[in-house]
C-alpha cells in the first residue's frame, strides 16, 4: 500500500516486520532492491496468526513477489503480555526449598503506593496449593548442606499433575551458585512427567534475589505453553503458505532472537513489539541529528513512551507487569508481575484508539482500560461494536477520514454521534460534539502521565525534549499532548502507523548471559573477572551461532552490576578492567539516576555479557523515505472542531505523499497508515525524508 526506499546493506530476499496491535496488525516489507512496502490488515484477536498470515500475503502481493522470495520474518507479539493482562496462562506449579513456598506472597514487603490504602496485591500467579516444598539446601557459598531428597520432587509433581498442572517452575535458594539440585530435579520431572514442560530458574535467570528469581521463573512457566502454540501456528502457517524462512521474535530489550529462544524463554518477550518502535525512534533521531527523543506510541488498546536521551535508549534491567500504567521506574515497585530480563524503559498506559469511554459510578468521564479492539470495534466501525470510543470521538470532531488502513476499514460518522450521545453526552448535558472533546482531554491526559513516568519521575525536563510520534493514533493526538506538557516540537516519521514494524527492521539479534560475582569493589581482581568474561563470551558465541549469526557480525559488551553494600538494587556499567575506574563508572551512574551519592562500600554483584549478531538488509533511516513535492491546494476541506473556546473551523486536509513543504494550522494530513493533526497556531514542514516537524506555537 505504501513504497519506501532504503536499506543499509541490500541482502538477497525480503525481509518482512510484522506488528500486532489490539486494532490493526501492521507490516513492513524490505524487498532486498531499496523498496520497501507497508500495510495494515485488521488484527484477528482470537487467533492472532490469522492477521499475520493475511496481511503476509497481501503484503508479498503488494511487493509482486513470491514466497520463496522472503528470507526471513521479524515478529513482535503481545501474545505474552496479553496471556498476563486476561491470566490465560497454563496451569502452573511451582517447586521450591522447604520453606520458601511463600516468596510469592511475600515479595518484597512493599507497595507501590505508600498511602494508597485500597491497593491490592496482585494475586499470585501460582495458588498456595500448587506450590510444593522439598527437602535440600544449598548454602551461599555453593556448597551443599542438605543433599535434595528425590523421592520428594518426583511425589511434590505427581501431586501437582494429578491436579491439572501442565507447567513446571523448579526455584531452589542458592542455585545461581551451584545449579546441582535444581538441574537433577528438572530433569526427574521431565523424565517421569514427559507431557509437562519445565523451567528451571538457572534457565532463565542465574543470579541472585529468590524473589526476583522465582518471580521471573513462574512468568515464564506460567506463559510459555501458551506462546509456544502461537508460534507453533503461525510458522505451520508460513509454511503452508510457502515461505520457507526463519522466525525471528523482537524481545523487551528491542532486540530480536529466534523463535526457537522464545519458545523456551518468553519471559524476555513479554514487552515484544513495544520496544522495536524505540528501537526505529533513536535509529531515525540518529539519521536527523536530533539526540533527545520521547517516543509516544499509541495503538488501539495502548499508548506508551520511552526516553531517548543523548542518542542512547534507556534500559533497565527489571520490569513489573500490571494492569493501569506499567513502568520499568527503579521508584515503583511491588505493582506486579516481576520480571528480572533486560527491558526498554518503557511506560505504558490503557489508553488507545480503541479505550472505551464511559461514566463511571462517581460521576466522572474515564477513558479505558479496557478496548473495544478490533473485534467489535469501535461503534463506528459498524461491525458488533456500540459503546464510544476514542476514534469515535476523533471521526465525530473531524480528525479522521471516512476510512482508515488505505480504504480497508470504511467509518460511520451517524454511528459514532450516536454512541456518544446515549453514553457520554446525555447523562453530562453536552452536545456529542463537546463530549467527544472531553474524551481527548481525558485519554490525552492518560498519555501525558505516561510521559511524565519516564521523563519529569526521573528528573528529565520534557520541554527540552522532542516528542517523536508513532503508531496509527499517535500523530492524531500528539500535537495536544506536547503542548500540556510544554513541549516544543512534534516529529512524525514518515510512516508512522507501521514505524514499530519498521523498528524491527532495524534491529540485531542479541543474547544475554550473566554468572554471579560476589565481591566487594576493594577486593576485585580483574584477573578473576577476566577469566569469567571469558566463558561468559564463549557462551554468548555459541548461542549466536545457533541463531544463524556468521562470525564476522558478531558482538560482544561486558557490564558489571554493582551497589552500595546493604542495598537491594544493583545498577549495571560497561565492564572496565581497573577497580578505581569502575568505582567512577558507578557512582556517576548512581549520581544520574538518584541525584546524590554515597560514600557506603561498593560491592559487584555479578557479571554480564550481552552478544550481538548485526543483521544485514536493515533499514536505513537516513534515506528510507524522499519525500515528493507536493501541491500547495488542499485535498479537500473538512469542518473540524476544535472544543469550545476554538468552535468548528474550516480545515484544509492533504494527503501525506503530497503535502507541500510547510504547512500552517489548522491542517489535517492524511496517509494510508496513520492521520496527523496540526492544530491552529502550529507549523509543519516537510524534511527531505518526508517526516513532518510540526513547531507549536
Amino acid at each position: 500500500m505504501g513504497t519506501i526506499t532504503g536499506l543499509e546493506h541490500a541482502p538477497t530476499g525480503a525481509r518482512i516486520g510484522v506488528d500486532i496491535g489490539g486494532t490493526f496488525t501492521d507490516l513492513v516489507l524490505a524487498d532486498g532492491r531499496g523498496a520497501v512496502f507497508h500495510r495494515k490488515v485488521a488484527s484477528t484477536p482470537a487467533a492472532p496468526e490469522q492477521a499475520v498470515l493475511e496481511g503476509v500475503a497481501a503484503i508479498i502481493a503488494d511487493a509482486r513477489l513470491t514466497p520463496d522470495a522472503v528470507k526471513e520474518v521479524v515478529h513482535g507479539t503481545t501474545v505474552g503480555s496479553n496471556t498476563l493482562l486476561q491470566k490465560v496462562g497454563a496451569p502452573t506449579g511451582l517447586i521450591t526449598t522447604k520453606g520458601f513456598r511463600d516468596v510469592l506472597e511475600i515479595g518484597r514487603l512493599r507497595t507501590p503506593s505508600m498511602f494508597d490504602l485500597q491497593w491490592e496485591k496482585p494475586v499470585p500467579l501460582v495458588a498456595r496449593r500448587y506450590r510444593k516444598e522439598v527437602a535440600e539446601r544449598i548454602r551461599a557459598d555453593g556448597t551443599i548442606l542438605l543433599p535434595l531428597d528425590e523421592a520428594a520432587v518426583l511425589k511434590a509433581a505427581q501431586e501437582l499433575v494429578e491436579a491439572g498442572i501442565t507447567s513446571f517452575a523448579v526455584c531452589f535458594l542458592n542455585s545461581y551458585r551451584n545449579p546441582a539440585h535444581e538441574q537433577r530435579a528438572a530433569d526427574l520431572i521431565a523424565e517421569h512427567f514427559p507431557q509437562v514442560q519445565v523451567t528451571s530458574s538457572i534457565s532463565v535467570l542465574p543470579e541472585a534475589k529468590e524473589y526476583e528469581r522465582t518471580s521471573t521463573t513462574v512468568v515464564n512457566a506460567y506463559v510459555r505453553p501458551v506462546l509456544e502454540a502461537y508460534l507453533t501456528r503461525l510458522e505451520r502457517g508460513l509454511t503452508d503458505a510457502g515461505i520457507d524462512a526463519p522466525l525471528l521474535v523482537c524481545n523487551s530489550n528491542g532486540a530480536l532472537a529466534s523463535s526457537g529462544t522464545a519458545r523456551e524463554k518468553p519471559v524476555f518477550f513479554i514487552s515484544s513489539g513495544r520496544a522495536a518502535g524505540v528501537v526505529g525512534g533513536s535509529r531515525l533521531g540518529e539519521a536527523l541529528d536530533i539526540k533527545d527523543l520521547v517516543v509516544f506510541d499509541m495503538g488501539g488498546t495502548t499508548a506508551s513512551a520511552s526516553l531517548v536521551q543523548n542518542g542512547e535508549l534507556t534500559r533497565v534491567s527489571e520490569y513489573e507487569f500490571r494492569a493501569g500504567i506499567s513502568t520499568p521506574s527503579r521508584f515503583i515497585k511491588a505493582g506486579g508481575y516481576m520480571m528480572s530480563v533486560p527491558t526498554v524503559d518503557v511506560a505504558e498506559v490503557g489508553s488507545g484508539a480503541g479505550s472505551i469511554a464511559y461514566v463511571d459510578q462517581g460521576g466522572l468521564m474515564r477513558v479505558g482500560p479496557v478496548s473495544a479492539g478490533a473485534d467489535p470495534g469501535p461503534a463506528c466501525y459498524g461491525i458488533g461494536g456500540s459503546r464510544p470510543t476514542v476514534t469515535d470521538a476523533n471521526l465525530l470532531l473531524g480528525y479522521l477520514p471516512a476510512q482508515l488502513a488505505g480504504g480497508s476499514r470504511a467509518l460511520s460518522v451517524d454511528a459514532a454521534r450516536a454512541a456518544i450521545a446515549r453514553d457520554l453526552a446525555d447523562p453530562f448535558n453536552l452536545t456529542p460534539e463537546d463530549a467527544a472533546c472531553g474524551v481527548r482531554d481525558v485519554v490525552n491526559a492518560n498519555m501525558a502521565r505516561a510521559i511524565r513516568a519516564v521523563t519529569v519521575e526521573r528528573g528529565v525536563d520534557p520541554r527540552d525534549f522532542t516528542l517523536v510520534a508513532i503508531g496509527g493514533s499517535g500523530p492524531v493526538h500528539a500535537a495536544d499532548i506536547a503542548r500540556l506538557l510544554s513541549m516544543p516540537r512534534v516529529l512524525v516519521p514518515a510512516s508512522p502507523g507501521v514505524f514499530t514494524a519498521m523498528g524491527m527492521l532495524a534491529g540485531d539479534v542479541e543474547r544475554y548471559f550473566i554468572r554471579p560475582f560476589a565481591v566487594k569493589l576493594a577486593d576485585f581482581q580483574p584477573v578473576e573477572a577476566e577469566t569469567a568474561f571469558a566463558a561468559l563470551e564463549a557462551d554468548a558465541r555459541a548461542a549466536l551461532a545457533g541463531e544463524d549469526v556468521a562470525e564476522h557480525l558478531m558482538s560482544v559488551t561486558r557490564e558489571v552490576d554493582m551497589r552500595f553494600r546493604g542495598q537491594e538494587m544493583s545498577l549495571s556499567v560497561p565492564y572496565l578492567p581497573d577497580r578505581d575506574q569502575l568505582h567512577a563508572a558507578f557512582k556517576a551512574a548512581y549520581e544520574a539516576i538518584y541525584s546524590y551519592s554515597s560514600s557506603d562500600t561498593i560491592e559487584v554483584v555479578s557479571l554480564r555479557v550481552i552478544g550481538r549478531g548485526l543483521r544485514p538488509g536493515k533499514i536505513d533511516f537516513r534515506a528510507a523515505h524522499a519525500r515528493v513535492e507536493g501541491s500547495n491546494e488542499p485535498a479537500s476541506i473538512r469542518n473540524v472542531y476544535y472544543g469550545a473556546e476554538q468552535g468548528h473551523m474550516e480545515t484544509p486536509v492533504y494527503e501525506r505523499t503530497r503535502c507541500p513543504a510547510r504547512i500552517v494550522g489548522p491542517a489535517v494530513i492524511e496517509g494510508a497508515d496513520s492521520t496527523v493533526v496540526v492544530p491552529p497556531g502550529a507549523t509543519a514542514e516537510a524534511d527531505a525524508h518526508a517526516n513532518l516537524l510540526i513547531t507549536l506555537a
